[in-house]
């Protein structure tokens, strides 16, 4: 690659390496720049600017991040798509995530060029949260480095992997002693469904006897007899040796003990025994209280079928350091939404209009051989997007039978007559509140595909002045748009036949543009013209209709 201060005159091509601000116009780092940009910065006095030029052997950073984060996931995991080299890997499910942490340090040491950083290895990870990210430091990466990458992850397999939980209905057996309190043995019900209920569990047995070896081991025969699994005994005193009471009933109803003790404070006292194939988890104290202890790393491994064992329990001690000290108080209250995640998108599909240009509603007419809004929504839904609203209005029914099989939430604007803004403010008022934002598709653009609605999603990041995504083509600005939340508020303001154009030009510094691999963008279809002109097109291999992903 090859890198440095070059006269403007002579930058056609090249990745603006430096942002630079231009009069009016800002180019941020990474933009290929164009004849029309190159008038512009010489216009503006700009005479030499530091540039990136790629050679033959190098690997685009966005191409680069996409073929080795793609092999890096594994099941449970989606990989978004690539914006500014870097490829972010998500969770598709509720569960535990594995990492191999030996490939990681692989594809580290390949090459400075290649970086990636995942989330502790056994974690547990809600569906949509963020557990890795492959980011290309420089404008490209050596296609050997690339190359190898690719090897290393054929041979070793993939890097992350979310394992989901599984449904299980679990035994609660609580001893207690004469001076034992009904309360204690409440909450002991209560803190283990508090655990089981979000994991998709559920307290299937329970049952309360003496804190005696023979009629606790007669309890967990009943519960292995009513094959609940796993089974979980919290005792009226703590296990102190493997010759307690808890592990003695274990080993009088048949089982045996895997491992007592862990590496985990609080948690320490936890035993782990089984019989058969069942397990069973002699509890420590502290299971009762809702703050994360060693007993939750037990329970996360055994609802997500993850193997456990006495060699898994004795790894659990780097980390494995969790109670509070004045010194470093833990974090353990955060709300989920505070952990890094796939950004909470709405699709929009604008498809209320009059079609006056066209003479009947153009979202009806046929490309392909279906109607041309069907493409527009079948992108949305096969995109990040979390949720998809369409907006009717003329000719409500006839929309939304051409689209209904695709399952999308219907919203019918009345004032559809009186503007493209009602129909924006219609859509808006629909997303639920606690989304990140919207993207607002034509539902006349039917080139319009996943791909690029993954890679607008996956640009934008408020906090780093992308609030306000918007498709481009060769540098020009057309549709999507993807609107942050806090432009929610002025979109509703908006009155007439017109959009968000003038928040675009007032809020030029948290705009992102995505440039597109096609002329979708630039491509919406309001006369009968037009529409023949996009058919031969098509006919002619010049244009692809349709969601491409």
């Amino acid at each position: 690659m090859q890198f440095g201060l070059v006269s403007t005159a002579s930058a056609l091509g090249a990745i603006l390496a430096h942002g630079i601000r231009a009069g009016e116009m800002r180019f941020k780092k990474g933009r290929v720049l164009t004849r029309g940009d190159l008038e512009q910065l010489l216009g503006a006095g700009v005479d030499s600017v530091t540039v990136a030029r790629l050679e033959a052997d190098d690997v685009p950073e966005d191409q680069a991040a996409t073929r080795i984060g793609t092999a890096c996931a594994g099941s449970g995991v989606r990989a978004g798509a690539a914006f500014t080299g870097r490829v972010n890997l998500y969770s598709s499910v509720d569960g535990v995530v594995t990492i191999s942490a030996d490939t990681v340090n692989a594809l580290n040491d390949l090459h400075e060029s290649i970086t990636l950083a995942t989330v502790a290895p056994y974690s547990l990870v809600a569906k949509g949260q963020m557990l890795a990210t492959i980011k290309i430091i420089p404008f490209a990466a050596p296609i050997s480095a690339v190359e190898k990458a690719e090897q290393i992850l054929a041979i070793r397999g993939t890097v992350v992997d979310v394992n989901a939980f599984r449904p299980k209905s679990a035994a609660l057996i609580s001893t207690f002693l004469p001076d034992t309190k009904s309360s204690l043995l409440d909450k002991n019900k209560s803190a283990l469904a508090g655990r089981l209920e979000p994991l998709a569990s559920k307290i299937g047995f329970e049952r309360r006897v003496p804190h005696q070896i023979d009629k606790l081991a007669a309890a967990i025969e009943e519960a292995v007899a009513a094959k609940v699994d796993p089974i979980l005994v919290f005792g009226a005193s703590a296990i102190t040796d493997r010759r307690d009471v808890i592990p003695a009933a274990i080993e009088l109803a048949g089982g045996k003990i895997e491992h007592f003790g862990m590496p985990v404070d609080p948690g320490n006292l936890l035993l782990l025994g089984r019989i058969g194939s069942t397990p069973i988890v002699g509890l420590p104290s502290c299971a009762r209280s809702p703050k994360q202890n060693g007993f939750d790393y037990v329970l996360w491994r055994l609802l997500a079928a993850l193997p456990l064992g006495s060699r898994e329990i004795s790894s659990l001690g780097v980390g494995g350091l969790l109670k509070e000290i004045p010194s470093r108080p833990q974090p353990r209250d955060e709300r989920p939404d505070e952990t890094a995640r796939l950004p909470r998108i709405a699709a929009i599909i604008l498809a209320a209009g009059l079609s006056s240009r066209m003479g009947s509603n153009k979202l009806l007419n046929l490309v392909n051989g279906e109607p041309m809004v069907r493409y527009a929504v079948r992108a949305a839904c096969a995109s990040a997007a979390e949720t998809v609203i369409v907006v009717t209005g003329n000719a409500a029914s006839d929309v939304r039978r051409a689209v209904a099989p695709l399952a999308p939430i219907f919203v019918e604007n009345p004032d559809y007559s009186n503007g493209l803004a009602t129909s924006l403010k219609c859509g808006v008022k629909h997303v639920p509140e606690r989304y990140d934002g919207a993207i607002i598709l034509l539902g006349d653009m039917p080139g319009i595909s996943a791909e690029l609605l993954d890679r607008m999603i996956a640009a934008f990041d408020p906090s780093e002045s992308r609030a306000i995504c918007i498709a481009t083509r060769h540098g020009k600005r057309g549709n999507p748009v993807l609107w942050a939340h806090r432009f929610f508020d002025e979109i509703m303001a908006l009155e007439g036949d017109v959009g968000g154009r003038h928040l675009i030009t007032q809020n030029a510094e948290l705009v992102c543009e995505v440039e597109a691999d096609d002329d979708a963008p630039l491509t919406d279809i309001d006369t009968p013209q037009m529409l023949a002109d996009y058919l031969s097109r098509i006919e002619a291999g010049g244009e692809t209709a349709g969601p491409r992903k």
